[in-house]
């Protein structure tokens, strides 16, 4: 295997000024390849955070537990997110991109194996919340990864595979939930071997849990982290294998080294800015697109898809249809946003995204708020109504990935200068995942207070906010390298 990823093709790349950091030529199968590997931690992302929505009853009945205990077994991985996304940058810094990523591998084999024999909701919640340090860590080490051995002209197509590779995964959980469900007639009833079909559920993970491990240790260690470390020899013949000639090597080592102040190891205390003693505001920029990302009200389509479809007045079954196409939607939208990242850039993409979502949410929002009500009480759509709901949704699906979903971690992963860039993914990781735990929280208190056109007027005001704040604090990072950031 290693001798296939060592083999492919060079494309040779527009030299720019010689007082600019140089991209030179690129080994296209070996980056494409060692992308790919580290992507496949976003697929576990997505398939982690998916596979508990086909086992919920499964669980409350086979725990006996209560729906306040049920509603804690799906929200415990997001605990261990936060904490995930905020240690791993750190982790990242002192250990190496690739080390902290085989643990999460072998964090996300744990957890899919403990979660399917657990025999108690507390059991249970320990290994979902393994399983969500995982998800957490590979959130933010990923696509840092990936943009640390992209060149900069084809960056933000490779680092969107991250995005790509979430929303299949989160696509295969719930195909594979709806399979095994079907064979065994139930999440409940016994498939394989006498065991349930919830804990099959669970225990598919392990085949890409286990891909992901045995793959990485067939990549390099980022290079930049590397020379961060002080091994510049090994750095060195980083850059020769990803496709750089052995001057080039040099150069390259040469040029992520200044960007390092006097060869320290990256660490937490240098987003405090030693001249002004602040925070870098660098920071709080990523920080507003990892919290922006989540306040936009996406995972309410995905985690309460069903609860926010039957509310608005159909049938489980067509509730359930929706989410497929929704998902289908995702998938479709996250190609164009590859297609499109490198050519036009981050920035219009965002601005672009931020209107179109501004607009389908206004749109939900007036349908929902205006729309009558059955006899007892809940909300119906009549007439063209629920059309229009269905196509304003998923028209802000296809918004968000097309923008939003990949264009933020491709920002995050690359915006930070090497100095900084695990801290301050952290942070920002930490940040995306409180945001997320925010509004999954929240929803169903909005949707009893003040109803869908209440929830969806709010997320209204979250997109419309975003417009602003990409225009007023985000610059393009489209062509250029992590040293000129």
């Amino acid at each position: 295997m290693r001798a296939f990823l060592e083999r492919g093709s060079y494309v040779f790349l527009k030299a720019p000024p010689p007082s600019m950091p140089t991209d030179h030529k690129v080994n296209l199968a070996q980056v494409f390849l060692v992308s790919s590997v580290a992507a496949i931690g976003g697929f576990l992302f997505g398939f982690d955070s998916g596979v508990i929505n086909g086992t919920v009853d499964a669980l409350q009945l086979a725990f006996k537990s209560s729906s306040v205990g049920s509603g804690f077994n799906v929200a415990s991985m997001l605990l261990g997110c936060a904490v995930g996304a905020f240690a791993a940058g750190s982790m990242a810094d002192k250990f190496g991109r690739r080390a902290v990523m085989i643990v999460t591998a072998v964090l996300f084999a744990v957890s899919a194996w403990g979660s399917g024999i657990a025999s108690s909701s507390e059991e249970f919640v320990i290994y979902r919340v393994l399983g969500g340090f995982a998800v957490g860590a590979a959130s933010v080490l990923c696509p840092a990864y990936i943009s640390e051995v992209a060149p900069a002209s084809m960056r933000g197509r490779l680092a969107s595979l991250q995005q790509l590779a979430i929303v299949l995964g989160l696509f295969m959980a719930f195909l594979s939930n709806f399979a095994i469900a079907a064979a065994a007639n139930g999440a409940s009833s016994p498939f394989w071997f006498g065991f349930q079909g919830w804990q099959w559920m669970f225990w598919m993970e392990l085949i890409p849990a286990v891909v992901f491990l045995l793959t990485l240790f067939f990549i390099p260690e980022s290079p930049r982290y590397l020379v961060a470390a002080g091994k510049t020899e090994r750095a060195h013949g980083v850059f020769q294998r990803l496709g750089c000639l052995a001057h080039e090597a040099e150069q390259k080592v040469r040029e992520v080294l200044a960007t390092l102040e006097s060869g320290q190891k990256p660490r937490l205390a240098d987003l405090r800015n030693k001249a002004s003693g602040k925070i870098e505001p660098i920071l709080w920029v990523g920080i507003g697109l990892a919290t922006l990302q989540q306040l936009v009200g996406i995972n309410v389509v995905f985690y309460y898809g069903a609860v926010l479809w039957q509310a608005a007045g159909f049938s489980e079954s067509d509730a359930l249809l929706i989410n497929v196409i929704s998902g289908a939607v995702n998938i479709g939208s996250t190609l164009v946003a590859i297609a499109l990242v490198d050519r036009i850039g981050r920035k219009p993409l965002l601005i672009g995204g931020s209107i179109g979502m501004s607009i389908s949410l206004g749109v939900l929002a007036y349908i929902f708020a205006t729309s009558g009500s059955s006899p007892d009480g809940a909300l119906k759509l009549v007439g063209t109504a629920g059309i229009a709901a269905l196509i304003a949704a998923n028209t802000y699906v296809f918004f968000f990935g097309v923008s939003w979903g990949p264009v933020m971690w491709v920002m995050l992963g690359e915006m930070f200068k090497n100095r900084i860039r695990g801290a301050a993914l952290s942070i920002s990781g930490f940040a995306q995942w409180v945001a997320n735990f925010a509004i999954t929280m929240t929803f169903p208190i909005l949707l009893s207070k003040f109803g869908l056109g209440g929830a969806y007027g709010l997320y209204t005001v979250f997109a419309i906010f975003s417009i602003f704040f990409v225009m007023k604090l985000v610059r393009e990072t489209k062509g250029k390298t992590l040293e000129e950031m």
